[in-house]
């Protein structure tokens, strides 16, 4: 069942997004990629991702708000979460209801891909520009616009939706572009053994009794919480998993913090704000250059 809910600030949410933000006015992308995909090992030694396209500089679930993370070329990732809708199409969502980000409330699981047209976002007031009321994408949507271009991290907070997943990525010839994201690792071996990078999420909480090592022979990437503490962190470096990225950094402070413990990858809501402020601290500038 899906609800309206009623916003008085439907009236200023702007047609179009302000290009001005994006810093590329519809232009080229930041980097040339040549003739094939874009490929996870084409990434630079210490990547930022942006977290839900980067929720603090761009509206999350939307498309307007993927492409301007793209254009400003402050990220090499671009992180989306996915939800199954009824009739088993996958889209860009990271909650389990609309009531947060939408003008309308009720699952997304109950709807279809008719109904789910009829779904428009609702921007914060305080994210910085003006942004349109848009439709959030199906996953195939983004991985047409922006697959190969740009590696994409897609998390999967329905399970059942794996394998359709898993198809839309393989029919596009994407296997090596795409990062699958979960916080079980027994759907991170599922990911594995279908072909795809496996990313598997922790939070400060799960790090204190896991032993990431365990995983190393099905799990890309650990994404671990950078509110963890620094022993956890420590052994999360040293598990033998090759690219262990911090999650959900938003300060300058905090990204020093990770790279100085060893973490080689940046998930931030705030990819912009940080690439405007230097690496500080010599652990953490031997970090970004790849030492």
């Amino acid at each position: 069942m899906v609800t309206w809910i009623a916003s008085p600030g439907l009236a200023s949410v702007a047609a179009v997004v302000s290009l001005a933000l994006t810093g590329g006015h519809g232009g080229d992308p930041p980097l040339e990629w040549g003739r094939g995909p874009l490929t996870v090992d084409s990434l630079p030694p210490v990547p930022y991702a942006a977290h839900r396209g980067g929720a603090r500089e761009v509206p999350e679930n939307s498309m307007s708000g993927l492409m301007a993370a793209y254009r400003r070329g402050t990220a090499q990732v671009l992180d989306v979460d996915t939800r199954v809708l009824r009739d088993g199409t996958p889209v860009v969502f990271h909650d389990a209801t609309l009531n947060r980000t939408t003008f309308l409330g009720g699952e997304v699981r109950g709807l279809d891909a008719r109904e789910w047209r009829g779904v428009r976002l609702r921007p914060r007031d305080r994210l910085p520009g003006s942004w349109r009321s848009e439709r959030p994408p199906t996953v195939a949507e983004v991985l047409d616009r922006l697959g190969g271009r740009i590696v994409l991290m897609l998390e999967v907070k329905d399970p059942r939706g794996l394998g359709r997943l898993a198809e839309l990525i393989r029919s596009r010839g994407l296997t090596r572009s795409v990062f699958v994201n979960t916080n079980d690792p027994e759907v991170a071996r599922r990911i594995h053994e279908l072909g795809l990078p496996a990313q598997l999420w922790r939070s400060a909480r799960q790090l204190r009794t896991d032993r990431p090592e365990r995983w190393r022979s099905y799990v890309d990437l650990l994404d671990v919480d950078i509110r963890a503490r620094d022993a956890d962190l420590r052994r999360a470096v040293r598990s033998g998993i090759p690219r262990v990225w911090a999650h959900t950094v938003v300060t300058p402070a905090q990204r020093d913090r990770a790279l100085a413990l060893g973490c080689n990858g940046i998930i931030t809501d705030a990819p912009a704000r940080l690439a405007r402020h230097p690496v500080r601290g010599p652990g953490a500038v031997s970090a970004a250059l790849g030492r």
